[in-house]
C-alpha cells in the first residue's frame, strides 16, 4: 500500500521505469519502499470501430495524505509517465481508502 494500477502505457517501459517511480514516490509520501505495488493493466481503446490509441491513466489507491502530498504525487506521476510515454497525455486518479475497509492478511489498518 500505497497500489499503483497502470493502464495505456507499453508494460516494458514500466518495468524499466519502476524503480525511479518508487524511490520518488517514497520520497514524497515518505513510507517504506515495500509497501508499493506497481500493477500493469493491459487494455485496448476502442472508437468508433476501431482500436486506437488511448490515455495513460494512473489509479492510485491509498491512505489519504494531505493535499500538499496529493499534490506534489499527482505533479511527480504525471511528470514520470510523460517521461515514459513519450509525452502522451496522462490522468492519475486518486482512490483514498479507510482503515477499516482494508484488511491486510486478516488485520485491518
Amino acid at each position: 500500500m500505497p497500489h499503483l494500477k497502470v493502464r495505456g502505457m507499453d508494460k516494458k517501459a514500466l518495468i524499466e521505469n519502476s524503480k525511479e517511480i518508487i524511490d520518488g514516490l517514497t520520497e514524497i509520501i515518505k513510507c517504506d519502499r515495500n509497501w508499493f505495488t506497481i500493477e500493469h493493466i493491459d487494455t485496448e481503446y476502442i472508437f468508433d470501430g476501431k482500436i486506437v490509441d488511448g490515455y495513460t491513466f494512473v489509479e492510485l489507491f491509498w491512505f489519504e495524505r494531505t493535499p500538499e502530498v496529493k499534490a506534489m504525487v499527482g505533479e511527480f506521476l504525471t511528470r514520470m509517465i510523460k517521461k515514459i510515454n513519450g509525452n502522451k497525455d496522462c490522468c492519475v486518479i486518486f482512490f483514498p481508502l479507510r482503515g477499516e475497509d482494508y484488511c491486510d492478511n486478516g488485520e485491518f489498518f
